[in-house]
């Protein structure tokens, strides 16, 4: 979430970033309901020094009046007498006022919470305004030696491509009538050597980033209270695309939601912690099973593995100091952990800059990487497709949104338990989706009698398997 005293400094900011992301959300409100319940608690703190002032002059005051009632008659008795009444009664009148205060606050908070938990993170400055993913621009691409990605691949390799549904279909890589059956639309099965790559790619991504890029491994739940969600910035806008789990209607006590990532794991694990100063940057990775309902997709990429409710990811997750400098090497170093991977893959990719209307609420700024898929496009007069990139990364860069509204803290200056904190900086990436980047796997290595090359970095995790089929 934003900061308040920065909104209450400079609303145009945000109003500005909130148009610029097309967010519609009443900050001119919020900026006035802020404001009330900043008068409110001010007469109320006002109230409590008066309180606070009362309960140390009361005694004093109380032993001499009594010590006056005692030789006191007629008039000058009922006086004191009504004053000792009126200073017993001020305390109690007063924690009446206050207690009308927390009334009144209390009654306001609800509608402040939703509205500041539903303004997005302004986007960087040098972040190009768009209206949505079409207007993001593409930074460079990438292919391996031979390959030209302004030619087509029947040009480039000399055979039509097949699509990965066949090459599924023609070695027995996935069953998709049978995942259809037990799970519904967009389900699957990986079978045989489908499954074998599966987890290769899984295996040497996350080894990848523990052993040349000193990210520590870590397992995550998958499934979660609602206070993670929201902590992350995946609620309240992403509630739909999330599954749902209703322990509360069968005495579970809270629900429960199936995460669409890992990160609201990894970002999730340091919630309402102090962290030591000298121990950051933490660096995370974790392989998680994801879960993404899809909704308004409907129509879209329904057959094969592109657009499915459930995957595995290896995800990378950094926190840090409160440092703008560092927060962008640190993007840098994560968008180049997974170039590196695609590149010794031999998967053709492109780098997209997100416009601001692409960046979701919580981005300061989005890098896109997606990997060249030639069984993805339109289709030829001959049917054969022209190929068309996918999406299969995206790398975030946070500063302090969801470690404010996770209440993530460091002391600058490392002094455990002294000085004030500062909100820790974030940033996600992905390091590889599966099954989808299977279908630039398949693709782009498939050979003319239909086998598929294996990667040389994925045979040992293939059990020295060069060629499938």
């Amino acid at each position: 979430m934003i900061d308040l005293k920065a909104l209450r400094e400079n609303p145009a900011r945000f109003i500005e970033g909130a148009k610029r992301k097309g967010v519609d959300v009443d900050i001119a409100r919020l900026i006035t309901l802020d404001a009330e319940r900043r008068d409110l608690m001010a007469s109320q703190e006002a109230l409590r020094a008066e309180q606070k002032r009362l309960s140390k002059e009361t005694g004093p005051k109380l032993g001499k009046l009594m010590g006056q009632l005692k030789s006191a008659e007629g008039d000058t008795k009922a006086a004191i007498e009504a004053e000792v009444a009126a200073i017993k009664a001020a305390p109690s009148r007063l924690k009446d006022e206050i207690a009308a205060f927390d009334g009144r606050i209390n009654a306001i908070e609800p509608e402040i919470n939703a509205l500041h938990l539903r303004i997005p993170q302004p986007a960087d400055d040098d972040v190009p305004v768009g209206a949505s993913a079409d207007d993001n621009v593409e930074l460079r691409t990438w292919s391996p030696d031979g390959y030209d990605l302004g030619r087509s691949f029947e040009a480039n390799r000399g055979f039509k491509p097949r699509t990965h549904l066949e090459l599924c279909d023609r070695h027995g890589l996935a069953d998709f009538p049978r995942g259809v059956k037990l799970a519904g639309s967009r389900s699957y099965v990986l079978t045989g050597d489908g499954m074998r790559l599966h987890q290769a790619v899984l295996r040497y991504a996350f080894d990848l980033m523990v052993q040349e890029n000193g990210f520590t491994p870590m397992s995550v739940p998958v499934i979660v209270r609602e206070e993670a969600m929201i902590g992350t910035a995946f609620f309240p806008g992403g509630r739909d695309q999330a599954y749902h789990v209703e322990e509360s209607s069968r005495g579970g006590g809270h629900d429960l939601f199936l995460t669409g990532t890992g990160e609201v794991g990894l970002m999730g694990l340091h919630q309402d912690e102090i962290l030591d100063q000298a121990d950051l940057p933490r660096k995370y990775v974790t392989v998680s099973t994801c879960f993404r309902r899809e909704a308004g997709a409907a129509g879209k990429d329904t057959a094969g593995l592109y657009r499915i409710h459930q995957f595995e990811k290896v995800e990378q997750v950094i926190i840090d100091v409160a440092d703008e400098h560092a927060s962008r090497e640190h993007h840098r170093a994560m968008i180049a952990h997974v170039e590196a991977l695609l590149q010794r893959l031999g998967l053709p990719y492109r780098l997209l800059q997100c416009c601001t209307g692409d960046l979701g609420v919580k981005n300061a700024d989005m890098i896109d990487i997606e990997c060249w898929m030639p069984g993805r496009g339109d289709e030829g007069p001959d049917g054969t497709p022209a190929g068309a990139f996918g999406e299969t990364h995206s790398a975030s860069r946070l500063y302090d949104y969801q470690c404010r509204r996770l209440n993530m803290r460091y002391r600058p200056g490392g002094e455990t338990g002294k000085g004030a904190t500062a909100f820790c900086y974030s940033l996600n990436n992905t390091v590889a989706a599966s099954p989808r980047i299977l279908i630039p796997l398949l693709e782009m290595h498939q050979n003319p009698d239909g086998s598929v090359t294996v990667p040389e970095p994925l045979r040992p995790y293939m059990n020295g398997r060069a060629r499938i089929g």
